[in-house]
């Protein structure tokens, strides 16, 4: 690389750089300076108060955090809400992505009725919130009597994530199969596939691969979310977390392991999502072979 190709390459990231934002002299670095300095200091004022009341009612003491870390307490509570947790959300991802398959293909379908209806469910099930659809199915189930009242709360948090995500992916799946180059799709109506054949067998296994990360997101949205179930006295660890800290007389501090649980499994599939999404596109990637010049041609001596 020559030195005109270094300095053209400088030139264009300067370039770019003052594109996005203007750079600053030196008294806009002063006052950037002494911001950032007054607003240290402002979070550290406010944490100051908030660990000076918190001390006062006594908030603070050893014996209300010593409490966290006892069998007891994860035994009879921290385990057992987070089986329940990931009892739920684990059934609702499956569910999720197979309600996301049928009405996001649906929506895809070369039937203009069949769009009509995945539509109008996928549509309507979106704008829903979840809370609502919780409270629904708790009541509706429990008159029924299909399940056990005790398996009542499960089954509404299960469904309410159910019809609420697998929305969310359907609508995934149609933004990411449109999102496709449209060879993708000619190129199968050429070598003889139907419209149906075509979006299972090349549209739809590429759309899934390059949402991959959005999905796994949603896998994510779907576990935060089972702490809704608690208004519905569903036992996940929220709820278990507000039981072990009424009964103990420590409320804010297990709320605090309880987010700090959340925090952590959270992180886990989040880093999961992210190493599975480099993995794919690493094996779905292209590797081209260096290609070798050919010999050149002997030639023939002229005749003389």
């Amino acid at each position: 690389m020559g030195l005109t190709e270094v300095c053209g390459g400088a030139l264009m990231a300067s370039n770019a750089q003052n594109v996005l934002f203007d750079v600053q002299g030196p008294r806009g670095r002063v006052i950037t300076l002494v911001l950032n300095v007054v607003g240290l200091l402002l979070v550290a004022a406010l944490a100051w108060v908030v660990l000076g009341k918190l001390a006062d009612q006594g908030q603070l003491e050893a014996t209300k955090w010593t409490q966290l870390f006892t069998a007891r307490s994860w035994e009879n509570f921290f385990l057992p809400g987070i089986l329940s947790t990931l009892k739920a959300a684990g059934l609702a991802v499956v569910l999720s992505v197979v309600f996301g398959l049928v009405f996001g293909v649906g929506r895809l379908s070369s039937l203009a009725v069949v769009r009509a209806v995945s539509t109008v469910v996928v549509e309507f099930f979106r704008a829903v919130p979840v809370l609502v659809m919780m409270i629904f199915f708790y009541l509706g189930i429990g008159r029924t009597g299909i399940v056990q009242p005790t398996e009542t709360p499960f089954w509404a948090v299960v469904l309410a994530l159910m019809f609420y995500n697998g929305s969310v992916i359907a609508e995934l799946i149609r933004s990411g199969v449109h999102g496709l180059p449209r060879g993708q799709r000619e190129a199968g109506l050429v070598v003889g596939l139907t419209e149906s054949q075509t979006l299972r067998s090349i549209l739809l296994p590429q759309a899934l691969t390059a949402m991959l990360p959005s999905l796994l997101s949603q896998f994510v949205v779907i576990l935060k979310d089972t702490a809704l179930g608690y208004i519905i006295t569903y036992p996940e660890l929220l709820a278990s977390a507000r039981r072990l800290g009424s009964g103990d007389g420590n409320i804010l501090q297990t709320l605090l392991m309880a987010a700090v649980i959340f925090v952590v499994i959270n992180f886990a599939l989040t880093s999961l999502a992210q190493w599975l999404s480099g993995f794919l596109s690493y094996r779905t990637s292209g590797r081209t072979k260096p290609t070798v010049a050919p010999a050149p041609a002997a030639v023939a001596p002229a005749a003389r």
